[in-house]
């Protein structure tokens, strides 16, 4: 659906740092943050976000395996790193070659993220949402696209500047459509649907 950039995944880190140990963290857990603190992250999924001043939660973006996040990536005070499965990360130096990479495949999923919530449909909003989301971390079956992650009706929300309940109600119409399958920690977007939106939007 989308261009792909060149993926960093592959960069070899410095070789001091390659013999470090990857920091693990649970789903929920939050990456420590601070001024000169960047990681890569080795496996799993993460989001970002802040808070408006009526303590709204804005999500900033989803990251995952190759991409890099931490504070200094950031010009918002309160940041938040949030991990949404179980999650290796490696500390890297914010002036490394890894990092000056990786910068370049962050700015196009900035980009392609900020043009689905900007979207003037919410139904709209959350389908190609859910696309990206799976063109980004899913992977291809029989069926469609799995998003083998637990995305709460809530973080959904926030991401498509809408309500739970407005996405509860979205979901289940296109569950009775067709037009996904859904389980209590994954979701299949179906093939057909897939199809005619990507048709559409070129």
């Amino acid at each position: 659906m989308f261009a792909s950039l060149p993926s960093p995944i592959s960069i070899a880190l410095p070789q001091h740092q390659s013999r470090l140990q990857g920091r693990q963290f649970n789903r929920k857990d939050l990456l420590p943050i601070n001024s000169d603190c960047i990681w890569k992250i080795d496996s799993g999924l993460v989001r970002t976000f802040t808070w408006d001043e009526s303590g709204r939660i804005m999500t900033l973006g989803f990251w995952g395996a190759g991409d890099v996040v931490g504070y200094p990536l950031s010009y918002l005070d309160p940041y938040f790193i949030e991990c949404l499965t179980p999650v290796t990360v490696w500390q890297v130096l914010p002036d490394s070659s890894y990092v000056k990479q990786a910068l370049w495949q962050r700015v196009g999923k900035s980009e392609e993220f900020l043009s689905i919530v900007h979207q003037h449909d919410v139904g709209g909003r959350l389908m190609h949402l859910l696309i990206w989301l799976a063109d980004q971390f899913g992977q291809p079956i029989a069926e469609g696209q799995l998003l083998d992650v637990h995305l709460t009706h809530q973080l959904l929300a926030e991401t498509a500047h809408t309500t739970r309940v407005t996405v509860t109600r979205i979901l289940n119409q296109w569950e009775r459509e067709g037009k996904l399958k859904r389980s209590t920690r994954s979701l299949i977007l179906l093939k057909q649907d897939l199809d005619a939106s990507v048709s559409t939007k070129g």
